[in-house]
C-alpha cells in the first residue's frame, strides 16, 4: 500500500462508526468513551473525572453536544520548514480524536462538539513571530477543518475559537495585557521566581530570539512575565474553565484529560511535523518533535489528496 492509499483510506474510515455497547446508563456509556484507555495517554485526576461526568451529565439532560476544548498555540513552529501553515500533524491529530469519540455518535444523537481555541493574539507579543504568520496559520487550519468537515460521521462537529475574539477590540486585550505585565515586573522585583528548567526550555523552542534579547540577560525571565500575564487575561481561563467543558490536552496536567496527538505520539502538533512510519503492509501516523526531526532519516513521498489544500499537503514523510 502506497503511503497516498493508506491516507486515502483513512480519510474514507473516519465516517465509518459502528454500535457501541449499552449498558442503559447514557452518561456512564458515554463517560467510558471518553475515558477510554485505548486513546489516554495519562491517568486523569478523581476531581477531574468527577468534572467530566458533570459536562456530560449537563449535556445529556440539555440533549446538547458533547463539549470538549482544546487549546492551542495559533501557531505553527517557526524553526520547522512547514511554518507557518498547518501540516500532516493537525491532519492526523483531528482523524485521531475523531476515532477516539466518535462511537458516542452510535448512543448519543447530539454527537459531539470538538472545539479549538486558539492563543495566537499573544504569539507575536511573546514569540516574536510575524502576526502575517500566525494569521496565514489560522487561515490554513480552518481550511483544514472545513475539509474535514466533509468526511465526519453525522453529529461530529470541529469549530475553531481565538482569545483575540473575545474582546471588543484588540487595544482593549493589549490594554488588559499590559497592565497585568506591569503588576507581575512589580511583583517579581521583591519576590523573584527563578526559572525551571521546564519553563526555559519552553521558552527556547517557542521564541524567535532578537538580536536585542540576546544582550539581555533576562530576557527569559521578561518572557515568563509576558507569558504569566496572559494567562491573567479575562477572556480565556473562563471560557474553557467552566463546568459544561470538558478540557483535552496532549500532555499531562491536573485538570484535564491528556490523549496525545495520535496513537504513538503526545508532541503538540502546531510544534511537530507530521509523518508516516512503515509498519508491516501499512503506516502509523507520527507526529515528530525539532529533536526527533533532527535524529530521523525521512524520505518524502509526492501525495495528491483531492480536496486537501495548503503548502503542505503535496508530499509526506515515511520513517
Amino acid at each position: 500500500m502506497s503511503p497516498e492509499e493508506f491516507i486515502k483510506r483513512r480519510i474514507v474510515s473516519l465516517k465509518k462508526t459502528s454500535a457501541s455497547a449499552s449498558s442503559g446508563d447514557l452518561v456512564q456509556d458515554i463517560f467510558k468513551i471518553v475515558m477510554s484507555h485505548k486513546f489516554r495517554k495519562y491517568s486523569v485526576t478523581p476531581e477531574y473525572k468527577e468534572h467530566i461526568r458533570g459536562a456530560i451529565t449537563k449535556s445529556v439532560k440539555n440533549k446538547a453536544p458533547i463539549p470538549l476544548v482544546w487549546v492551542l498555540g495559533g501557531y505553527k513552529l517557526w524553526s520547522l520548514p512547514q511554518a507557518p501553515e498547518a501540516d500532516w500533524a493537525e491532519l492526523f491529530s483531528l482523524m485521531y480524536f475523531v476515532d477516539w469519540l466518535k462511537p458516542i455518535l452510535s448512543i448519543y444523537e447530539p454527537g459531539v462538539w470538538f472545539d479549538f481555541f486558539s492563543d495566537d493574539v499573544i504569539v507575536p507579543l511573546m514569540n516574536n513571530i510575524d502576526p502575517n504568520d500566525t494569521k496565514r496559520y489560522i487561515e490554513s487550519f480552518q481550511k483544514l477543518l472545513n475539509f474535514i468537515s466533509l468526511k465526519l460521521p453525522k453529529g461530529f462537529r470541529f469549530t475553531l475559537n481565538r482569545v483575540g475574539d473575545q474582546y471588543v477590540t484588540q487595544d482593549v486585550f493589549k490594554k488588559e495585557l499590559k497592565e497585568n505585565i506591569a503588576k507581575l515586573t512589580a511583583e517579581r522585583k521583591t519576590e523573584a521566581k527563578p526559572l525551571t528548567e521546564k519553563q526555559i526550555a519552553a521558552i527556547d523552542l517557542n521564541v524567535k530570539v532578537t538580536d536585542v534579547q540576546k544582550k539581555d540577560p533576562y530576557w527569559r525571565d521578561k518572557i515568563q512575565i509576558i507569558h504569566d500575564a496572559y494567562s491573567l487575561a479575562s477572556k480565556r481561563r473562563p471560557y474553557y474553565r467552566n463546568p459544561e467543558k470538558i478540557m483535552v490536552l496532549s500532555a499531562p496536567a491536573p485538570s484535564l484529560i491528556a490523549v496525545g496527538t495520535t496513537k504513538t505520539s503526545v508532541v503538540k502538533f502546531w510544534v511537530g511535523a507530521g509523518a508516516l512510519e512503515k509498519r508491516d503492509d501499512g503506516y502509523i501516523e507520527r507526529i515528530l518533535s525539532p529533536k526527533q526531526l533532527a535524529e530521523t532519516t525521512l524520505k518524502e513521498v509526492p501525495v495528491r489528496i483531492p480536496g486537501l489544500p495548503g503548502q503542505n499537503f503535496s508530499s509526506i514523510s515515511i520513517i
